[in-house]
This record gives C-alpha cells, sequence and structure tokens, in this order.
C-alpha cells in the first residue's frame, strides 16, 4: 500500500514546508518501499511513498501531466485502466504513453475529462489527491 503526504494552501513559503513533509513521507516509507517521489509548488506541496505493484518498472509519483496542470499522488489500483486507456484513444489522437500505469491513466483521464466526469467512470479501490495548479484547487 503506498503512502501519500500532502500540504496544500501554504501560508509558509516552500523552502520551510517541504523538509517537514519529506520527514512525514519517511514515516510512510514501509508503505511504500519501491519508491519515494516529491512534487512541490508556490501552494502545494505533495510526497509519494510508493508499492510498485501495477507497471512495476515506472509509474513513479507524483506525475505531472503533460500540460503541467495537473499533479496527482495516488494509491491502489483502478481496475479498469486499460479500458479507460482504449476510450482516450480514441477521443484524442495526441496522447502518447510512458508507462501502462494506472496512475497515469488515470491523470490523462482527468486532463482530457475533468474531475466530474472522470470519478464516475473509475472502477476501482483507490485513494488519490489530485492538484489542478492552474485553478489552485484540491482534490481528495
Amino acid at each position: 500500500m503506498c503512502g501519500i503526504v500532502c500540504a496544500f494552501e501554504l501560508k509558509q513559503q516552500v523552502a520551510e514546508i517541504r523538509p517537514q513533509v519529506l520527514e512525514m513521507s519517511k514515516q510512510l516509507r514501509h508503505r511504500g518501499p519501491d519508491w519515494s517521489g516529491i512534487y512541490d509548488c508556490e501552494k502545494a506541496v505533495l510526497a509519494h511513498e510508493r508499492l510498485a505493484i501495477v507497471d512495476p518498472t515506472s509509474g513513479k509519483q507524483p506525475l505531472v501531466s503533460p500540460s503541467g496542470k495537473l499533479i496527482l499522488a495516488a494509491n491502489g489500483e483502478i481496475y479498469n485502466h486499460l479500458d479507460l486507456r482504449i476510450e482516450l484513444e480514441e477521443e484524442s489522437q495526441s496522447l502518447s504513453w510512458s508507462s501502462s500505469s494506472d496512475t497515469e491513466t488515470l491523470l490523462a483521464a482527468f486532463e482530457q475529462w475533468g474531475v466530474e466526469k472522470t470519478l464516475p467512470k473509475i472502477r476501482g479501490m483507490f485513494a488519490i489527491a489530485l492538484w489542478d495548479e492552474s485553478k489552485k484547487d484540491l482534490y481528495l
């Protein structure tokens, strides 16, 4: 099981918060010993401890969308991610995948369809932290 630690709506400088989030993330490393990742921007810090089950050789997180607009840290499994990929590819010929990770599929769906239209399509067991950098919105 992966571990996710995030800080949002930062009131302090990210340089002050980032080390604290990293320290908290270390406390979850036993949940996801395969990869540690962090993303930060002016208003958010997302850290992820990964247990690699789907696509163990890639799928590092947090993932940043190609546009740079969405940042995603996820835990769990999206059972229908291959079906979602097919649907996404049918709608957009410009998609290119860097992994076979279900999280990459989820991020592409959020970017292409939006959160409200994507969530009802997902089948699985999961938790997500999605930061929309352009809107400064958080979805948990």
